[in-house]
Parts: C-alpha cells; sequence; structure tokens
C-alpha cells in the first residue's frame, strides 16, 4: 500500500488504521499495480483541524472529510488522531461496505481509552457514548470496554509505588503451534538446552530478588509463562518452583500463576509439585475441542488429552483453573466452536480467556501459503458475541482485554473470571500500575513510575531486555548487568 501524506502526521499512526481495512498490508514506497494508494492532506487553523481522504482501490475512487474544532475538549494531538481517524474510516468504509467494531482504537488496550473517559468526570454512559461518537467504536464494543475498565480500576485501586510483580520465561514448547509467534523453542537439540538453561535462570531468579529486596519493594504476584512452562519434568519444575520459594514467601503472594498450557505436558506429579510449593492459578489450554481443527493447527493433543489434564489439575488442589480457546482457528466455524465453549463452561473453570485468532510474520502458517488474513472475519464475529453473551449468563465478567495487529475480523482477547478470581498479574502487566521484574530468555524487565490516567502526568516506563534466544541467554550474564540500572532507576524515584 502506498501512502501519500502531507501535514504534522504520525505516519505509523495511518498505517495502523489503514491495516483495520487492508489486514497483511505492506507499506512500500513505491504505487503498486492493484494495491491500494491513500492521499491523506492535514490542515490546522488556529481553532480547527481538519483531515482530507482519497483512498483509490480496485479502480475506485472515495474521498472523506473530518473537521474539529478546537473547543478544549481535546488535546491537539488527540484532536488531530480523531480527525484523521474519522476521515479513514468513512473513505475506507465507504470503498470496502465495512465499518470495524473498534473503529478508529488500534491501540492493545481499549479500554485505557474508556478509563481516561471514566476519570474525566464522565459516567459509564457518557463514557460509553464518547467512545462511539468521537471514536467510531459500536456500542456493544463501547460497553464491553467500559465494563472492563470499572472492573480493572476496582481492581488496582490506589497502586503502592513499592508494590511489583515478577515473570518467569520458559521458552519451549513440546511442537510449535502453526499460528505461534512467540520465542519457543521444539526441536529436540533446543530441548536439550534445558538443563543448563534452568541453572541459569534460576541464578537470574535470585540476582532479581535481591533487588528487589534491596530496594524494599513487595512481590504481589509471580508468573511463570512460555512457551510452556510444564515442559520441564518434575524434577525440573520442582528446582524452579523451590527456587522461587527460597527467594520469596509464596504464601504472602496475591497470586501465583503456572502457565501449564499444553494438555499433553500436564501429569498428576507435576500438577502436585505445584501445589506444595503454594501455586494458586494454572492455565490449562485447549484452544478448541475439536480434533481437526488441534491436528490442522499443529496442537499434538486431542480434547480427550485436554479433559484428562484439567481433570487432573482440578484434582489438584490448585484453586484457580483457567483455559484458553481461540476464535476463529482455520477450520474452525459457529458451530464447532459453540460446542467447545459450552464444554468448557460445563467444567466451571474460575477464569475463560476468548482471544481471537491472530497471526504475525514468524508464524509458519504463512511460510505455509495459507490465506489468513481476513477482514469481516466470517463466523469470529457470531463467536465472538457468542462468548461474551454465554460468559454472562453463567457468571462470568470481562476483567481485562487487549488487542493485536491482523486480528481476524479487528476483534479482541477478553479474559472472564468468576468475581474475585481475576488474574491480578494480567492486569497490573496490560495496565502497566507497577514494575513487572522479567527473568528468562526473551523476558523483559519494565520498570514503572505509575501516573494514574486522568491524573494529567505520563507513567515513566523503561524496559530492560534479555537476550531474545535460549542459546543466547545462556552466553550472558543472567540479567546480572541489570541490577545496576534497577537500583538507579528507583534511587530516581526517591527510594
Amino acid at each position: 500500500m502506498k501512502l501519500h501524506i502531507n501535514g504534522d502526521i504520525n505516519e505509523y499512526y495511518v498505517q495502523t488504521i489503514c491495516m483495520i481495512f487492508f489486514p497483511g498490508e505492506k507499506f512500500s514506497g513505491e504505487e503498486e499495480e492493484g494495491a491500494p494508494v491513500l492521499h491523506l492532506d492535514v490542515a490546522e487553523g488556529v481553532d480547527e483541524i481538519t483531515a482530507t481522504v482519497k483512498l483509490q482501490y480496485q479502480g475506485k475512487e472515495t474521498v472523506a472529510t473530518k473537521q474539529i474544532v478546537l473547543s478544549g475538549e481535546f488535546t491537539k494531538d488527540r484532536a488531530r488522531k480523531i480527525v484523521i481517524g474519522h476521515a479513514i474510516l468513512s473513505a475506507a468504509g465507504e470503498m470496502m461496505h465495512y465499518r470495524p467494531s473498534w473503529g478508529m482504537l488500534t491501540g492493545v488496550r481499549p479500554s485505557k481509552v474508556a478509563t481516561e473517559l471514566l476519570l474525566s468526570g464522565l459516567s459509564k454512559t457518557k463514557a460509553r457514548k464518547a467512545l462511539t461518537s468521537h471514536y467510531m467504536v459500536i456500542p456493544k464494543k463501547a460497553a464491553l470496554a467500559t465494563d472492563v475498565a470499572i472492573r480493572e480500576q476496582q481492581i488496582i485501586g490506589n497502586p503502592d509505588p513499592k508494590d511489583c510483580s515478577v515473570y518467569i520465561s520458559i521458552p519451549f514448547c513440546p511442537t510449535r503451534c502453526s499460528y505461534c509467534s512467540f520465542v519457543s523453542y521444539t526441536s529436540k537439540r533446543l530441548l536439550s538446552l534445558i538443563p543448563d538453561y534452568l541453572t541459569l535462570l534460576c541464578r537470574e531468579i535470585r540476582t532479581k530478588f535481591r533487588t528487589i529486596r534491596e530496594l524494599g519493594l513487595r512481590v504481589l504476584t509471580v508468573y511463570i509463562g512460555g512457551g510452556t512452562p510444564t515442559i520441564l519434568n518434575a524434577e525440573q519444575l520442582r528446582t524452579l518452583l523451590a527456587t522461587v520459594s527460597e527467594c520469596t514467601d509464596v504464601s504472602a503472594l496475591l497470586e501465583y500463576t503456572l502457565e501449564s498450557g499444553r494438555p499433553d505436558t500436564i501429569d498428576a506429579e507435576k500438577m502436585a509439585i505445584a501445589k506444595a510449593y503454594g501455586v494458586t492459578r494454572v492455565c490449562v489450554n485447549p484452544q478448541t475441542l475439536c480434533d481437526d481443527v488441534l491436528k490442522g493447527v499443529g496442537r499434538c493433543h486431542s480434547a480427550k488429552d485436554f479433559y484428562r489434564a484439567y481433570n487432573i489439575a482440578r484434582q489438584s488442589g490448585i484453586k484457580c483453573i483457567n483455559t484458553d480457546l481461540i476464535v476463529g482457528l482455520p477450520g474452525d466455524n459457529f458451530q464447532s466452536f459453540a460446542e467447545s465453549y459450552d464444554k468448557i463452561l460445563a467444567l466451571d473453570p474460575e477464569n475463560i480467556t476468548v482471544h481471537t485468532f491472530c497471526v504475525k510474520k514468524a508464524a509458519e502458517i504463512l511460510r505455509e501459503g495459507k490465506r489468513v488474513y481476513n477482514l469481516r472475519g466470517g463466523d469470529a464475529g457470531k463467536c465472538v458475541d457468542y462468548s461474551q453473551i454465554r460468559a454472562a449468563e453463567q457468571g462470568y465478567h470481562p476483567y481485562y482485554m487487549y488487542r493485536q495487529k491482523n486480528m481476524v475480523g479487528n476483534f479482541e482477547n477478553v479474559g472472564f473470571a468468576k468475581p474475585g478470581t481475576e488474574c491480578l498479574y494480567n492486569i497490573y502487566m496490560m495496565e502497566e500500575v507497577h514494575s513487572i521484574f522479567a527473568a528468562g530468555a526473551g523476558a523483559v524487565t519494565k520498570l514503572v513510575d505509575y501516573a494514574p490516567a486522568g491524573s494529567g502526568k505520563k507513567s515513566v516506563i523503561r524496559r530492560l531486555f534479555n537476550d531474545k534466544y535460549p542459546y543466547e541467554y545462556l552466553e550472558s550474564d543472567g540479567g546480572d548487568g541489570q541490577a545496576e540500572q534497577i537500583v538507579q532507576f528507583y534511587r530516581e524515584l526517591g527510594f
């Protein structure tokens, strides 16, 4: 796709809106035959900003203009984004005969805008109306974003600057799903790195917790993710969890998650070890209960394997179980998704997370030549609606939400929970309310000086990146070099 831009404009923002209508499109410096071309002009007067868009595609042309009078309701930067968004959505919507559910909201956190509106003094009803009128969000999505924002703020409360969480990365899987883009490793040679990886990881865990203690911080949650953490054998898992217990009082944690994930890696011994070492939440993720769909996306387990793993997790006594399902998987449809979802509801897990299928550049499915990007999403919208209606009927509420690029139908990922069982780490991480200390390959420590939405201030965030790949991580200092940077960040905050 070719962009011709005139004015003080963030080109990346324009690209992200264009990708709502042209998912998977690449932006080049040349006009290619058959590719869309967009002309955007932004004119700024003393009291108004005007955006004009001309879109050309497949021999057709549409034009749209939007103007905002600067009345103090928006900052100039926000007003500029709104007029650009309105103009592109109007022109592209007319061209493609399509209205995106989330309007011009392209960011990871649509509930953030709802939070800002609520904290500015708007009522729940007026916040919803602002999302629909200013940001062109359809009413049911505006209601979802507002509901999630309210629940997030209830859980977040008034964060203490001394609070933090810890993330531990196990970037290995038994096989790689065709849609996966995570840094996870599956070959025998790479899996052979696990013993050495675990040794260095435990050293980094000790270093990170020592720094946390020296700064006088309080760990609220620990999240062990991947990859598939339960790819570790029983003794390796014991070693990992014993290291965490050595470093902190796990009984004082508000939450301790082991993202078990793949049912084919779960057994009774591992769950018993997790329970013994204080884990309070596990994830057993089928993605679908349709065996043909599982096979098609490279999941080497069956629905029967999931039921076996789920029952083991339930019998272990770990109090909170999460299950993940994915809307829009290749080969899935509304009937098979609805059957999977109803079967999950019948199990009565504490948490259900419904993701929308999303493919990134590194996914194997793209190299297979399959067409996976889908503007309208086929059955996906119907599946998303069904999941949210049925969750409400069964007493679950949406408590966190995020979005990604190139999601089928431009929909969302939503976490549902029974009251009091919300995954705190997901909220803390997504809303960036306190620092997350991360250990392991591909892990990113996020140091946060939090400023509440609507406070007029901006949160200060500094990221410290570990080496991405396990073999690089094994040649590193295991995060030792980050301690000084972490201490300096907190010293600047007055710790």
